[in-house]
């Protein structure tokens, strides 16, 4: 049972279903039948043992006279084969009766049964049958009167042996035989036709099964689905759950996308962090084996020279290594904003001082453009702050002498400040500008861009995101902040771990 399908289960149901219904059918007609059969023929012999107990001597002074009581019972049930005629005390006890020698099972008869009849209740109603331990079959009585009193009735089984005997011989011929049988044979068509309604009933629901087997992580199993009926409303529940399951199809469908394109992210990301550590270790691996090998025919300015490149090289790879490890703890997702206020300004300052003698043994120029006064944003301090960090620091390592960086902040409107970082250096290259911030792109041979996919980071834990524009020949990075007063909703449900 448990390997059928669930369509095969619920026709097999549906059958034993139809097959009980038409048994009990079958039993209920039959018995119908037998109860209609009973009340017309108690109805039309109703006074049948009225007539004869009113008709004819059955006792006299000396009490009943069973010999009379005999012939007249015997001639009576040749007249009509199907009765039984007996007579009976005012107890009930059988004193009279016409049937051969060992055919009568009891001597008594319930009189409850007689005295229904008599008050007029529904018909039909079954009494005792003398030829019978058991059986009860319509009757017709009356009480027998005398000298004004009662003194035992006429009892009369109107469907007696010989009229069970027929009905057993010619049941098949008549009428129950073709009942049954038209019975059996409006089962057997609602059988068909209920199969076959039910096999297009569930067709929708056997499709969804197809469906579900067929999908795939791609969705075109799902994309299928659901440009089946694209502009229908759903009719039934099965086209509600095929629209559901179409839906989650697309969603997992573009959360495997989505996948796959963070793969080829980080696949990206491991190649260009493996290209940006190799070349500094390579550079510093090779100037510490010159300083042993040549350690005797160096002065000290060569010395001091390869000493001083070594080191730089060495903080290049301690610097990839920090920014790899907060970007694995940005992603992670233990590390949520704490938004308050403060003054923009302030921090711009401090951040361009702390950068402005690097710039300078750059042979580049760093200056801070912001009007005043300046409102406070809403923003957690340490992320902006690293934000600009990182954006000056990249603006230095990956421009030319002779670059001019400048730190721009803008309050164009009372909700936000825009800050830009901008620089006339090279531009970046279009095939890098597409992937800036996804990956680690490289604008020169000496460092990535981890510093960049972390500012984004920063960011979008914010609410914020970070664009990159290039015009008048100036390569700009913009981002915007809240003003304090403008968003003071924003501080509310954000902690830090």
């Amino acid at each position: 049972m448990m390997r059928l399908s669930l369509t095969q289960r619920l026709s097999l149901v549906f059958v034993a279903l139809l097959v009980a219904c038409s048994a009990v059918s079958a039993w209920l007609q039959i018995s119908a039948s037998m109860r209609h059969e009973q009340e017309v023929v108690q109805r039309v012999s109703f006074g049948l043992a009225d007539h004869i107990a009113g008709t004819t001597q059955l006792m006299d002074a000396r009490g009943w006279r069973p010999q009379a009581v005999r012939t007249l019972f015997s001639q009576l049930m040749a007249v009509n084969p199907s009765v039984e005629l007996y007579l009976l005390d005012n107890q009930g006890k059988i004193v009279g009766d016409a049937a051969p020698s060992g055919r009568i099972k009891r001597d008594h008869v319930d009189l409850a049964p007689i005295r229904r009849f008599l008050s007029g209740e529904r018909l039909p109603i079954l009494g005792d049958d003398p030829r019978s331990t058991h059986a009860r079959k319509v009757f017709s009585a009356a009480p027998v009167r005398m000298d004004g009193r009662s003194v035992g009735y006429v009892y009369v089984v109107l469907q007696g042996e010989a009229h069970d005997s027929v009905v057993q011989s010619h049941a098949s011929d008549d009428v129950l035989g073709p009942s049954l049988w038209t019975l059996g044979l409006i089962a057997l068509l609602a059988l068909i036709m209920g199969l076959v309604a039910f096999r297009l009933i569930t067709r929708p629901l056997r499709s969804l099964t197809q469906a579900v087997r067929k999908f795939d992580a791609n969705g075109e199993q799902a994309a299928a689905l659901a440009s089946a009926s694209p502009d229908s409303q759903p009719s039934d529940e099965i086209s509600v759950l095929r629209d559901a399951f179409a839906q989650m199809g697309r969603r997992i469908a573009d959360q495997w996308q989505e996948l796959a394109r963070q793969d080829q992210q980080r696949r990206d990301l491991i190649a260009s962090i493996s290209h940006d550590l190799r070349t500094p270790l390579t550079s510093l691996h090779g100037y510490l084996e010159t300083l042993r090998i040549k350690d005797g025919t160096l002065d000290a300015q060569e010395r001091r020279r390869y000493l001083d490149i070594a080191i730089n090289q060495s903080s290049k790879v301690g610097r990839l290594a920090q920014e790899l490890f907060d970007l694995a703890r940005l992603e992670s997702g233990l590390v949520q904003p704490e938004p308050e206020p403060f003054s923009l300004a302030d921090l711009a300052q401090d951040v361009v001082q702390k950068y402005e003698l690097a710039a300078h043994e750059h042979g580049q120029t760093m200056s801070v453009d912001m009007p005043q006064p300046l409102p406070s944003v809403l923003a957690d301090l340490a992320m902006v702050e690293r934000v600009l960090t990182n954006l000056l620091d990249n603006a230095i390592r990956h421009n030319p002498a002779g670059t001019d960086i400048q730190l721009r902040l803008r309050h164009d409107d009372d909700a936000w400040v825009h800050i830009e970082v901008a620089d006339n250096g090279p531009p970046i290259p279009p095939a890098v500008r597409e992937t800036l911030f996804a990956r680690a792109p490289l604008r020169s041979e000496g460092g990535g861009g981890l510093g960049l996919i972390v500012v984004r980071r920063l960011l979008m834990l914010q609410g914020e995101d970070i664009h990159l524009n290039e015009t008048s020949g100036r390569t700009v990075f913009h981002f915007q902040l809240p003003v304090a007063q403008a968003h003071p909703h924003r501080s509310e449900g954000k902690c830090k771990s």
